[in-house]
This record gives C-alpha cells, sequence and structure tokens, in this order.
C-alpha cells in the first residue's frame, strides 16, 4: 500500500477510514455494577467514494461506533485515521475535514434556512457570503432551490432531511457521515432522499458511512456494508455477498428417471451445493450463485 506522509502521519489515499480494534466501554450504573462492552475491538477500512453501510440491532454499537469516528466518544482503546487525520492525536483535524448528520436533526424549527446554513458555514471558518453562495448551490442540488427564507419548521419531513445534509456538507467536507438518514420519511421522500445521497458520491466523490435500520435501503445504496452484533463485526462485504453467503439460490432439478437423483446428488455435491434433497425425480438443493454454478438453469 503506498502512504503519503504529512508531517509524522502515514496517510492512505485509498481508505477514509482505517479502523483498528477500536473498543468503548460504559461504567454501568447501581450497585454491584459491570462494565458494559459496547463495541469490542472492531476492525474495518472504508475506500474512498465509496458509500458504506452500517447495520445491526438497536444495542449493536452502531451508535457508539459512529460517535467514536465522529470525535463524539473517545475509544477505550484502539486507534482509527479518518480522512487523514489521526482519530486520538488530531481530533480537530477529523472534524474539519467531516460532516456529521445527527439522527434528530440539528434546525431550530423558528430559524430562517438561511440563518441555519450561513451560521453553520461561519463555524467553519467561511465568510457569510462564502456560505451563502456555497449554501445556495447545495440547496439547488437537492431540489430546496426555494427554501432560503423559508423557516426550517415550515418544511416537509423530508425537506428538513435533505437539509440536514447540506448543513453537514456546507464545508465540503471528504466524508460524512448519516445517522439513519431516512428515518420517518414516507417512501417517495426516502427514495428522492437516496437519488440525492448517490449523487454526493457520483458528481463529488463524498465518501459516505451511513447507519441505517433498512434493509432495503442498505442494499440500494451501499458499495458495501458492514454488519455489527453485540460490539463486535459480524459480516463484511457487498450486497450480493453477503445474500450468498446467508442463503444463496435455490435449485430444483426435475429428472426424467427417478434412478438418476443418485448421480444428481453426487453432482450438486461437487457444485458446493448444499441442502441437497431427492424426492423421486427431484433433486432439491442451493449454491451461493446459480448463475455462476449453474448458468444453464
Amino acid at each position: 500500500m503506498i502512504l503519503k506522509i504529512i508531517g509524522k502521519r502515514q496517510v492512505s489515499p485509498e481508505f477514509v477510514i482505517e479502523a483498528q480494534n477500536l473498543s468503548r466501554q460504559f461504567a454501568a450504573r447501581g450497585r454491584g455494577s459491570k462494565v458494559i462492552d459496547a463495541v469490542r475491538g472492531i476492525s474495518f477500512q472504508v475506500r474512498r467514494g465509496d458509500i458504506v453501510g452500517f447495520l445491526g440491532p438497536n444495542g449493536a454499537g452502531k451508535s457508539t461506533t459512529l460517535k467514536m469516528l465522529c470525535t463524539l466518544l473517545r475509544p477505550t482503546s484502539g486507534r482509527a485515521q479518518v480522512a487523514g487525520c489521526d482519530l486520538l492525536s488530531d481530533p480537530k483535524g477529523v472534524r474539519r475535514r467531516i460532516g456529521y448528520v445527527a439522527q434528530g436533526g440539528a434546525t431550530a424549527r423558528e430559524a430562517t434556512v438561511g440563518l441555519e446554513i450561513t451560521s453553520q458555514g461561519r463555524l467553519y471558518g467561511l465568510t457569510t457570503a462564502e456560505a451563502r453562495r456555497r449554501g445556495e448551490e447545495l440547496l439547488a442540488a437537492l431540489d430546496l432551490a426555494d427554501v432560503w427564507t423559508r423557516t426550517s419548521g415550515s418544511l416537509s419531513g423530508g425537506q428538513r432531511r435533505r437539509l440536514d445534509i447540506v448543513l453537514g456538507l456546507i464545508h465540503a467536507p471528504e466524508l460524512i457521515f448519516l445517522d439513519e438518514p431516512s428515518t420517518g420519511l414516507d417512501p417517495q421522500s426516502r427514495a428522492n432522499l437516496w437519488n440525492h445521497i448517490r449523487a454526493l458520491r457520483d458528481k463529488n466523490g463524498t465518501s459516505i458511512f451511513l447507519t441505517t435500520h433498512y434493509l432495503d435501503e442498505a442494499d440500494a445504496l451501499s458499495d458495501r456494508l458492514i454488519i455489527v452484533d453485540k460490539g463486535g463485526i459480524v459480516g463484511e462485504g457487498t450486497s450480493a455477498e453477503l445474500k450468498a453467503a446467508v442463503a444463496g439460490d435455490a435449485i430444483a432439478l426435475t429428472l426424467r428417471r427417478g434412478d438418476e437423483a443418485a448421480t444428481a446428488v453426487r453432482v450438486a455435491e461437487g457444485q458446493q451445493g448444499s441442502h441437497i434433497v431427492a424426492e423421486g425425480n427431484v433433486v432439491r438443493f442451493q449454491v451461493p450463485m446459480a448463475a455462476t454454478a449453474w448458468p444453464c438453469c
């Protein structure tokens, strides 16, 4: 792997996140309380320009991991490089280079959209004029060109969620974290938001790390998926790879004669077939990918 040296840092040009054995413990409340291992030494990488979905049930460690990567929680142990900066020694550098869209949103209902955007831009060191120019460009790109003077409270749920993304992108980060981006949206608003998220990657090259409970959302958006449970990674890969590992494709062979079933079973076993069942002249089994293993089917 080629590494670029910046000061004393070694920065990989290939990965925008490199986490190594990240862990986070919490002290439980009450007498005789035990230490809770919210995240248990997870390691993963995110390539630049990818959309990576981070999935898992409630309590799996998703939000804790996200908060560590965004510098909102300090890891108990482990290290990470985020957007070229060391998570522990340079948290300010991480914050300058990332965008974060929280699940609950960050806008004040009584404030105008323009005020929200320019205030956020000023926090990142932009001039008022530069924040307005950048904000208007982002609003137009996310189909919100006519809302500058409206209050945040007057926007629909889908519009407010897109405004949250504008606020997270105002300083042109190379990496944006989206926490449950489509929670509470109707199907049409969700589909529209998905298109905008894809455009961030395709047009701007923005790397995106998102948490979601929706399997269809993860499947539709993500280049790669990371599945966590009980604080650890239990699955990682593309959507197709994970589906093949869990289920694969079912094949049913109907033979001319029942005495050919034994031969079909042996062939299926040789083709990495699993759950093989022979009933008369029909043999049923599963393979990871039918189009590759049995292209004639």
